[in-house]
């Protein structure tokens, strides 16, 4: 007599079969993320071309600009002072002349996300002096 009851064929997966999560080091992090800052709409792109969801890429984005990424200490205070150099002969010339324009305020957005609010009347020279020691991370 033959045999007519259904016996669903059942397959065993091991967890040897299923590939783990992958583990992306900060370094890698950090190449993929500044990577998809280069271009217009280079998430996706990105994303695809080192087989990340796009959403894992914004994320990473976001702690990047936040600076959470990376084995980076938080922002703290360091003292600081700028001195001015040594006077030289004073000459006044037409580029050197008082300006009759408004003091106006300017944003400078440093590459490492920092953002720095400046009067337009700030000595170039201290503001060139003071730039390197904000964007070291």
């Amino acid at each position: 007599m033959a045999d007519h009851k259904f016996r669903p064929e059942i397959e065993v997966l091991s967890a040897e079969d299923v590939p783990r999560r992958r583990y992306w080091d900060d370094a890698d992090k950090i190449r993929i993320v500044e990577e998809s800052f280069l271009g217009h709409r280079q998430v996706s792109a990105t994303a695809r071309r080192h087989s990340v969801s796009r959403s894992l890429l914004t994320i990473w984005r976001r702690q990047y600009r936040d600076g959470e990424l990376g084995n980076e200490a938080p922002p703290s205070f360091f003292p600081l002072r700028v001195s001015p150099k040594a006077p030289a002969a004073v000459s006044v010339t037409a580029q050197e002349a008082p300006r009759d324009t408004p003091d106006v305020q300017l944003e400078i957005v440093l590459r490492n996300g920092r953002r720095l609010l400046v009067p337009s009347s700030v000595d170039p020279e201290i503001l060139a002096r003071l730039l390197p020691a904000l964007e070291c991370r």
